[in-house]
């Protein structure tokens, strides 16, 4: 009984007994650190990796709505190109080709021109409208050639209105209204401005027009 405490004295006071037992703390206290360590890299590593996809939506959310407008330069400098393309081909370089176009069509189509009223519209900063107000007279064949020739002309002419206002034998008696453009720099001045919209010409007495802008 006697010899047990003195045992115990002397591995207490062993300096192998305290070596382990340091060495068994400081195992125990890198155990928990580890630990701690590896739950908090997870939690860290989790939402990083949250974060990170969230970045990579907003990153391709952009990318759908910037998508539209790559490119956008090229693409305006294409329709301003195609645009003055137009203007070059389509629209009439003097009042004058006007007048000489349309009556090569009607001389082609067989049909005769009376009361041709010219009125000039508001000016645009590209292109000032000029309205054509006549009575076309020959047979419906005719009339129909010549309709046909004025919409698919080199210039570029639209019509407006027209209406049946007689009709006696073979021909046909018909009012035309047709506009086309020009740019501001080539308008005449000395053409009436239109002050409002014309009503249905399907419905209107064929009338002369005024003095003012007539080509008899």
């Amino acid at each position: 009984m006697t010899e047990k405490p003195s045992v115990w004295r002397e591995r207490l006071s062993s300096p192998l007994t305290w070596h382990y037992a340091g060495f068994s703390l400081l195992l125990l206290v890198v155990i928990v650190l580890g630990t701690r360590f590896g739950l908090d890299w997870a939690a860290t590593s989790a939402h990083a990796t949250d974060v990170l996809s969230s970045k990579q939506v907003e990153l391709k959310a952009l990318e759908l709505q910037t998508t539209p407008l790559r490119g956008l330069d090229k693409r305006v400098d294409l329709t301003r190109e195609q645009i003055q393309g137009f203007y070059d081909k389509r629209i009439p370089a003097k009042y004058s080709s006007i007048l000489e176009e349309v009556g090569n069509l009607s001389v082609k189509s067989g049909v005769r021109l009376s009361r041709m009223q010219y009125t000039q519209g508001v000016a645009g900063r590209d292109l000032t409208e000029i309205a054509m107000d006549a009575g076309v007279t020959g047979e419906y064949s005719q009339i129909m050639r010549f309709i046909n020739s004025l919409e698919r002309d080199k210039n570029f002419f639209v019509i407006r209105g027209m209406g049946l206002t007689g009709q006696q034998g073979g021909l046909v008696n018909l009012r035309l209204r047709v506009s086309t453009w020009l740019r501001p720099e080539n308008v005449p001045s000395g053409l009436p401005l239109a002050s409002d919209q014309p009503g249905d010409l399907r419905n209107e007495p064929a009338t002369p027009p005024g003095k003012e802008g007539q080509q008899q």
